[in-house]
C-alpha cells in the first residue's frame, strides 16, 4: 500500500511537467524530422540526452553540419547547470543507494528540479517510489512526444498556430505557482519578472533572461539576510558577567 500511494503522489506530482513536455517534445519530433534525422535518432536523442535545450540547439548545429565535437561542447556546455542542481538535492539522497542516485539524477531536468527542491524542503529523506515515478514519468511523456512528432509532423506545418510554443512559458509559469509560499518569493518574482520585461524592451536580446535571473537572485538573497537582521532581537546595553 505504501508504494502504492508513493507512486500516486509522485504521478500527481509530475503532471505539471508531463503536460509542458508532450507539446515541447512534440516540436522537437517535428524539427528533427524536417533536419533529417530518423524515428530511431529521434527516439534515441530524448531517451539518451533527455535535454531539451540542448536537443534542440543540436538540431541547429546538425542542419548546419557542425562537427561531433562542436556538437558534443556545445551539450555539455548547457547543461553544466545540472551540477549545480544536483549538488543541492544531494543532501536529501543519502538514504539512496548508488543505482537509485543514478536513475535519479540521470533524468534531472529543469522542471523536476523545481518539483523537488520544494518537497524536500518539507522532508529529510523523500520516498524512492515517489521521486522516481515523477521522473520517469516526465522522461516518457518527452520521449512520447518527440515520436508522436515525428510521425506527425505533416499535421503541424505552423507550429506557432496551434500555440505549442507557449507550452513552455506555460509549463515554467505553474512550476513557478508552486514555489510562492511566502511574500519574501512573491516580492522576488516580481522584481523579477519587471527586471525582465525592462531589459526585453530594451531590447537586450536573449541576454535579458541571464540578467534577470542573477537580478532576482541577488534580490532575493539581500531581502533574506535584511529579514533576518531584523528578525534578531536586539539590545542596547550588554550585561557584564559578575
Amino acid at each position: 500500500m505504501p508504494l502504492q500511494k508513493n507512486f500516486k503522489n509522485g504521478a500527481i506530482r509530475s503532471i505539471p511537467i508531463v503536460m509542458g513536455y508532450i507539446p515541447i517534445g512534440l516540436a522537437f519530433g517535428i524539427l528533427a524530422a524536417n533536419v533529417g534525422l530518423s524515428s530511431f535518432e529521434t527516439a534515441s536523442m530524448s531517451i539518451i540526452v533527455y535535454a531539451g535545450s540542448a536537443q534542440l540547439i543540436s538540431l541547429s548545429l546538425i542542419e548546419n553540419q557542425a562537427g561531433l565535437f562542436t556538437i558534443v561542447m556545445t551539450t555539455f556546455l548547457v547543461n553544466l547547470r545540472h551540477t549545480l542542481m544536483s549538488a543541492a538535492l544531494a543532501p536529501h539522497l543519502g538514504h539512496l543507494n548508488r543505482l537509485q542516485q543514478a536513475v535519479f539524477t540521470y533524468e534531472l531536468t529543469d522542471e523536476s528540479f523545481a518539483v523537488h527542491s520544494r518537497d524536500f524542503k518539507e522532508e529529510k529523506n523523500p520516498p524512492v517510489m515517489r521521486i522516481i515515478t515523477t521522473n520517469v514519468l516526465a522522461h516518457l511523456s518527452w520521449i512520447g512526444g518527440s515520436v508522436l512528432g515525428f510521425y506527425t509532423g505533416s499535421l503541424f506545418t505552423n507550429l506557432e498556430s496551434w500555440g505549442i510554443d507557449y507550452a513552455l512559458p506555460a509549463m515554467f509559469i505553474a512550476l513557478l505557482a508552486i514555489q510562492l509560499e511566502d511574500k519574501k518569493k512573491y516580492i522576488v518574482g516580481a522584481f523579477s519578472m519587471f527586471f525582465s520585461s525592462l531589459l526585453f524592451l530594451q531590447q537586450a536580446g536573449h541576454w535579458y533572461i541571464i540578467l534577470a535571473a542573477l537580478a532576482g537572485a541577488t534580490a532575493g538573497t539581500l531581502l533574506d539576510s535584511y529579514l533576518k537582521t531584523e528578525a534578531k532581537p536586539r539590545t542596547i546595553f550588554k550585561q557584564k558577567n559578575l
